[in-house]
Order: C-alpha cells, then structure tokens, then sequence
C-alpha cells in the first residue's frame, strides 16, 4: 500500500478502529493536502496498527478562555485537554481539532493534547489584580474526566485551585472519574461554590457503546448520579445531545431515571452538527443505522431550514419549527412533574479570596 495525496482516509479497516466512534480520519479543513490510501498491486499482506491514543503535552501561556455569546450560561471557560477520548461521535468540539493539524474524525479521539501546566496557569490568572470574579466553566468542549485523566491528574489540580481560591465553577462531564474529586466537590458545594452537570444520552446500552464508545455505562452514569447527589453536591442531568429518530422518544425516561438518582435540575440540547460532525455523523449513521439515517437527516434539516446546521444564536441548541418545539413542551412537562424545573441558586462569587501562598511556595501563616 502506498500513501497518495487525493482523498480523505476513508474506508478504514473496523478492526484498526474498534472502540473508536468516527468511521473515518478525514484531513482537516485548513490542511492544503489530504491522505488517500492506494492499492500498489503487491497484493502482500499488511498488517496495520489500530488507532491507540497518544497524549502530547501543551504549554500554555493563558487558561480561561472567554465568550460573548448569549445564549450561553457562562461567560468563562478552562479545558485540561483538547481532543477527548470518550469519542461521541456527535461531539461539537470535534472542528476544534482541526486547528491542530489533525482530523475531526479519529484523531480526535486518539491523539490527545494535555496541558499539565494548568494548574499554575490558573492560578496566575486568577491573582492578576484586573481578574473579575465569576463562575467558570469546565467541560464545555472536551471532558476533563475523560480517560487520560487518572493518570494525569490535570483536572484535580485546576479543583484545587479554585477550592482554595473560593472560586465558582460548574462542571460538566460524563465520567464517572469525577467520583475520585468528591472530596473537593463536595467542600465546594457546601460553600455554594459548585454545580456538577451529567450529561446523559441514552438508557439503553447498545445505542450508547455505539454512539459514545468510551463513556461509561447509562447505568454507572446513573450510579454516578447517585453519589454525587449523597455527598451533597448538587447535580444537573444535561439530556445532551437529543438525536431525533434516535433517542428523542427516551426524553421522559431519561428524566425519570436521573430524579431517582438524585438529580436536582434537568437541560436539553438538540442534536448539533457544525463543521466537520456533519459528514462525520451521516458516515456512523450509515453504518450503524441505516434504516433510520433517512429519517434522523430529516428531521435535523426541518429544524435547521432545510440545513443540517444553523448556527444562529438561540437557534443553534434547540433548532425551530413543529418537532423542536413538541420536545421543548415534552421535557417542560417532564420536568416539572419530576421537579426537575425549579430555579437553582447561583453560586457564590463573594468567597473569593486569592491565598497568601502558592502551589510552589505556600504560606507559613
């Protein structure tokens, strides 16, 4: 086999990509040539290496990261990781990789980027005299308790340092790793200064192996749920994405089982497909259920007129038209029978105290 400047890498052998969620490793957008591979008419044997995850290591020179757009909660964001190996197929922060000089598809689930330095990073930012208080994000683009992070602790230090901080942050997340952190969670939490959201998808456990391959269980999600809940850390259910024709019927059920668990609050998100998740999901689509492809591009396109996105405030999460808005209605009803819909207190900013000491050099008082 040789390597020709042509085509996308498609057609990947299912044995080199078990475990993965995208079926190709398409080049990114701002590569000037792509990767095709050729037959050279040898016809010898060739056996070839599955995609195994590889972790680099970024330093950063800044952290937090900030946005203006409005129909986001948070004006505020960190990520310990860039590429995420949970591998959900339908993942929106895919197209960030790009920027990488890497592939939306697999390489964003196996060649990771992780930046150790975070911790000190943060801290610094959060002792410039001009930093401005308020709650921060984590695991608005990529999982900070994906796989790689038992080994690498990143995200447990970044805790740390807002726990000593007296710093506000809602997590997001679909591990069950955040259970090692119940600890600092659950300080933070009795001080006001924190919300875990659990971003569930399904309960069944075929559609979720396929569609999210390296995420937990729906059932250890569930567990995960449970001990957060017990250890007094207040917990969202994020019914993220919905996928029309696909899981959209198991809205309620999804609901119900997260209340029992504990959940105190409840959101939903619409499928998105900006970029390069587009061809991405139709390819999954097509391979794992080609009977429903059909109907689930239809209805994304009703609400997007007639596009697979529209990345237009507002609209982007929910999408418009008959089908969003009977889902907004079903999970309204829902969630106010579960008591999923009552308001949640903001988290305290008037904590905030940078200490005397530092990670490097702590206080002797």
């Amino acid at each position: 086999m040789v390597e020709a400047f042509s085509l996308p890498e498609r057609d990947i052998d299912p044995g080199r990509r078990r475990g993965r969620g995208a079926v190709s490793n398409a080049t990114g957008r701002y590569e000037r040539e792509t990767r095709h591979r050729e037959d050279d008419g040898w016809d010898l044997p060739e056996e070839e290496a599955p995609f195994r995850t590889f972790v680099t290591d970024e330093r950063p020179r800044s952290l937090i990261t900030y946005n203006r757009s409005p129909d986001l909660p948070f004006d505020r964001s960190i990520n310990p990781y860039r590429g995420c190996e949970h591998g959900c197929i339908y993942c929106f922060a895919r197209p960030s990789h790009a920027w990488l000089g890497l592939s939306p598809g697999l390489d964003f689930e196996s060649r990771l980027v992780a930046r150790p330095d975070a911790p000190r990073v943060l801290e610094r930012e959060l002792r410039a005299r001009s930093y401005e208080v308020a709650p921060l994000a984590i695991g608005t683009n990529t999982d900070p308790y994906q796989p790689v992070e038992k080994r690498r602790r990143i995200m447990r230090g970044c805790l740390e340092v807002l726990r000593d901080f007296g710093h506000p942050v809602a997590i997001v997340t679909k591990g069950s790793l955040v259970e090692r952190d119940i600890d600092i969670l659950s300080d933070m939490a009795g001080r006001g200064l924190t919300r875990v959201g659990i971003s569930l998808t399904t309960l069944d456990p075929r559609v979720a192996r396929l569609m999210e391959p390296r995420v937990p269980a729906p059932a250890r999600q569930l567990e995960t749920i449970r001990r957060l809940s017990a250890a007094g850390i207040p917990v969202r259910v994020m019914t993220s994405p919905l996928v029309p024709g696909l899981t959209d019927h198991e809205l309620e059920a999804l609901l119900q089982a997260a209340a029992e668990a504990g959940a105190d609050a409840a959101s939903w998100i619409m499928l998105r497909l900006p970029r390069e998740v587009s061809p991405l999901f139709r390819e999954w689509l097509k391979e794992h259920f080609p009977d429903r492809a059909g109907r689930v591009m239809s209805r994304i396109r009703e609400m997007h007129g007639g596009q697979d996105y529209d990345s237009r405030w507002y609209r982007r999460m929910r999408g418009e038209g008959p089908y969003a808005a009977m889902i907004a209605n079903r999970f309204a009803v829902a969630a106010r029978r579960l008591g999923l819909d009552r308001p949640t207190p903001p988290l305290r900013r008037d904590l905030f105290r940078p200490p005397l000491g530092t990670q490097e050099q702590p206080s002797l008082f």
